[in-house]
């Protein structure tokens, strides 16, 4: 398979029968038949057709939209998948083997989507199976709702939708139900659901070159799941404005695609297209409940969210509402072996987003204590200005950071210091800046908001200066319980980030400038020099880093040929609002 030009197996041809091989690798209760690779049918290793006492159900398509269908196979849900070439209907022999394989005297429900390849090669296969004395039913699922009602024969695409009759399909042939029966309810399901589908990329064909169509910036709506085109192509918009657009497409009334009215009972499915990763599903999901809920009066009585069906890395996602009683739900809860199937969605979903409380926080200081006006003395007065200067900084040089960590880690340390610096700037009004111990603990607090690695990190660095910094009753800070107090941060944060000299982390920076400081003072220096003179050495101690082998964070990962062409970006940003801090100290101490 070649993918935007890197060759991954040897025959693009190959892939399906690869994917195949794999599956059943992975999942011990699915085989496929005898005949494979020509023959690529996928089947419940539990089930023969000449003793099975329960209506098969099958469906299938081409491939690439895995895991749909051969992941769906499984005790509750589908008896067998039939996999066609990338995007291409399977042929009539593959889907006839299947029927055969595992069809009893209960008979067969085939779940078709619709397509006109699809529909051919399967009602041949079901002729012929009846020919041969099978009890054969076929059930056609066309359920997008991007397209204007179809004036033609084509009628409308079979998209994520179908995943959820084939669910209620196989529950109700697990429950032993009769052929007509399990296709009355596989009809019933498909007749009350609606999908539209949302891309912001087209996919990439094995040993082809990824097509540009959409362009910068654009996305397409009301694709299908090949690749075909929508019904437009339009300005990238935010998430909430895309949800709220497809669900008004699902839920028209001028169409009547689906029989949902407001008051209805709903289930939903957030399907990614490939290449969109969970976190923005959830996202979109977190959106279409909140918009059912409140915009069109609906109870979201289930929420399915991941890759369902997809095409192939098709950065993008696809909404399916379904009307619900009951009925449906029984089915849809019921269980089932089928590995793609998510688990743990079961139950009632609630009527709307209930935060659960914080408890409050056992901190001494009240947010009303915080927030008194104040005279600042001339210790509040410089503590002020460096803060300012510091985290000032730290915002210009967002893009730096990002840039250096997008090469030796994941490119996110500009953004996350920009964060805690914007965060420190909008709570430093607040801070008791005339007491230097809990205005650092107070920044500690601040820089919290950045999160991750670099939040917990500076979190630890400012709480080890403060509990330092409260050993002295004297509100003044002396130069010297500075340097102590840095000297303590630097030693939590290697205790507890395991880091030292060296390293390739923000202590490369720090803990030189700490060394100098302390030596200068020694020297008789007053403290704005020494601090100036410190910051000179932090930069150069972050700047060394280039020549440095990373032993701690993502970047250990990454090559020293990569390391050497830019610095460790956790050093720079600690460097700079150090210098940043001294420069303004030493400013307003000379003016003064």
């Amino acid at each position: 398979m070649a993918f935007q030009g890197k060759k991954l197996i040897n025959d693009p041809n190959d892939v399906v029968t690869e994917f195949i091989a794999g599956l059943v690798e992975t999942y011990a209760g699915l085989r496929y038949l005898d005949g494979f690779p020509e023959i690529k049918v996928v089947v419940r290793a539990d089930v023969s057709g000449a003793t099975y006492d329960k209506v098969a159900v099958i469906s299938g398509g081409g491939s690439g939209h895995e895991p749909a269908h051969a992941g769906f196979v499984g005790e509750g849900m589908l008896t067998a998948a039939i996999c066609g070439e990338v995007f291409a209907s399977p042929n009539v022999d593959s889907i006839l083997a299947g029927i055969r394989a595992v069809t009893g005297p209960m008979g067969c429900l085939l779940i078709v989507k619709n397509y006109t390849g699809d529909r051919l090669n399967f009602g041949l296969a079901a002729e012929h199976a009846k020919s041969e004395g099978y009890k054969i039913e076929m059930v056609i699922v066309g359920e997008d709702c991007a397209l204007p009602p179809p004036r033609g024969i084509a009628g409308r695409r079979g998209l994520a939708g179908t995943i959820l009759v084939n669910k209620v399909a196989g529950a109700a042939a697990a429950a032993g139900l009769s052929l007509a029966d399990v296709a009355a309810e596989a009809k019933r399901a498909s007749e009350r659901v609606g999908t539209m589908g949302v891309a912001l990329s087209v996919c990439t064909l094995p040993g082809q070159v990824t097509s540009d169509r959409l362009g910068q910036e654009k996305m397409e709506l009301g694709l299908g799941i090949h690749g075909e085109p929508g019904a437009a192509v339009v300005d990238l918009q935010p998430v909430d404005v895309v949800v709220s657009h497809v669900l008004k497409k699902i839920l028209s009334m001028e169409t009547h695609y689906v029989p949902i009215t407001r008051g209805s009972r709903v289930v939903l499915m957030t399907n990614g297209l490939g290449a969109t990763p969970l976190m923005e599903l959830m996202i979109a999901s977190g959106n279409a409940v909140h918009k059912l809920q409140l915009e069109h009066g609906l109870a979201v009585d289930r929420v399915y969210t991941g890759s369902f069906m997809t095409s192939l890395d098709m950065a993008g996602f696809s909404i399916s509402v379904m009307k619900a009683d009951q009925a449906i739900l029984q089915r849809l809860d019921a269980p089932t072996k089928a590995p793609a199937w998510p688990v743990g969605v079961d139950g009632s979903h609630p009527p709307a987003m209930i935060p659960v409380p914080i408890p409050p926080s056992h901190s001494t200081k009240s947010d009303e204590a915080l927030s008194q006006p104040r005279e600042l003395n001339q210790q509040g007065y410089l503590l002020e200005v460096a803060i300012d200067a510091a985290a000032n900084a730290v915002i210009n040089i967002r893009d730096d950071l990002n840039e250096w960590d997008g090469k030796v880690g994941d490119g996110d340390c500009g953004s996350t210091m920009f964060k805690g610096a914007r965060a420190i700037l909008e709570d430093l009004k607040y801070y008791p800046l005339n007491d230097a111990a809990e205005t650092v603990n107070e920044i500690g607090s601040s820089a919290k908001i950045m999160g991750g690695t670099s939040g917990i990190i500076y979190s630890i660095f400012c709480k080890a200066a403060y509990a330092k910094l409260k050993e002295s009753t004297s509100p003044v800070v002396t130069s010297r319980q500075w340097v102590d107090a840095l000297d303590a941060a630097i030693a939590a944060v290697s205790k507890y980030g395991g880091a030292h000299a060296g390293y390739r982390t923000l202590l490369d920076a720090l803990i030189p400038a700490s060394a100098v400081l302390r030596e200068r003072l020694d020297a008789g220096d007053d403290p704005s020099t020494a601090f100036l003179l410190s910051s000179e050495t932090a930069l150069s101690g972050a700047e060394s880093t280039k020549h440095m082998q990373a032993l701690a964070g993502r970047s250990s990962y990454v090559s020293g040929e990569v390391l050497a062409t830019v610095p460790d970006p956790g050093a720079m940003a600690a460097a700079t609002w150090y210098r940043a801090a001294a420069l303004a100290v030493k400013e307003k101490c000379q003016g003064s």
